[in-house]
């Protein structure tokens, strides 16, 4: 998250249940994220998901707005149910950690697939909005933090700085993807929680070009 604050209170979110989408129907292979263990630059191509948002404090709604992407996602007709196929959920944050948390807000979202191309969406608890969306990316910056979520600080500093040492600047949202972490009925151990930490980049020249064109 964008800060301990944040991350503490996903913690706190997950831990009350919210991390059903690691019901997997086979325990994930997390050997092919181990290059991400020092900071990395990639391509992503976009990706359609079904997008849950919440404004609030997590520890406050992140509950009832996990609760509703899971039985969102799981009654659609075409998504994968377990297995290899099932992508991670993940998470953005469009505003910044100075904020009161009563002004945050969460896009708590799960991939879809392509296919789902105009699903019929149930009606969303009060507070909460619910569409299909595609993310952009492009050029991330990416670090796999592994251990609790209160614990991502330094991760997040090195992430940082090694998007500056190359010459870019971060844009959009903050990121997270979650690999592995509380079961459905135990915590588990949280130093063994992986979470993928993600930013998109582009050049500083990219940035004064778009800047100077009133791009953002």
């Amino acid at each position: 998250m964008q800060s301990k604050g944040i991350v503490s209170a996903f913690a706190a979110l997950l831990i009350v249940g919210a991390a059903v989408f690691f019901m997997k129907l086979q325990a994930p292979d997390l050997s092919r994220f181990d290059s991400l263990r020092d900071p990395a630059i990639r391509v992503k191509p976009s990706q359609r998901v079904l997008v849950v948002e919440a404004k609030g404090s997590p520890e406050k709604v992140g509950k009832k707005t996990f609760g509703f992407l899971m039985r969102t996602y799981y009654g659609l007709k075409g998504v994968p149910l377990g297995g290899p196929r099932m992508a991670y959920p993940r998470a953005r944050w469009p505003i910044p950690d100075s904020v009161p948390q009563s002004a945050w807000i969460g896009r708590y979202a799960m991939p879809i697939p392509d296919s789902i191309v105009d699903p019929k969406l149930p009606a969303p608890p009060p507070g909460l909005s619910v569409s299909v969306e595609t993310w952009d990316y492009g050029e991330v910056a990416e670090i796999l933090h592994i251990g609790s979520y209160d614990s991502e600080t330094e991760d997040i500093i090195r992430l940082r700085n090694f998007i500056h040492d190359k010459g870019l600047v971060m844009f959009g949202e903050h990121e997270e993807e979650y690999l592995k972490g509380p079961g459905m009925f135990f915590r588990g151990n949280p130093k063994n929680y992986f979470t993928i930490i993600r930013y998109r980049v582009k050049s500083v020249d990219s940035a004064g070009v778009q800047a100077a064109n009133g791009g953002a």
